[in-house]
């Protein structure tokens, strides 16, 4: 269950970094409305997430990688 909230929380990230680079547009500052305190607890998770992603992508390497498709 935590790595299917830590992969939505890191889509969710990656969309506003597209929208962040293509319309220069940041949706998380738009959300806030201008609160810096919440925007750095939600660039926290968002952080924590992708950390999580990463352990569970070393800790499940060899069945990810091996894996029949």
């Amino acid at each position: 269950m935590i790595t299917i909230i830590a992969l939505i929380l890191s889509i969710i990230g990656s969309l506003n970094w597209i929208l962040v680079g293509l319309l220069g547009f940041n949706a998380v500052t738009w959300i806030c409305m201008g609160s810096v305190v919440l925007e750095s607890i939600i660039y926290t998770v968002v952080g924590i997430a992708g950390i999580w992603l990463i352990y569970y992508l070393l800790a499940n390497w060899k069945k990810i990688a091996h894996r029949d498709m």
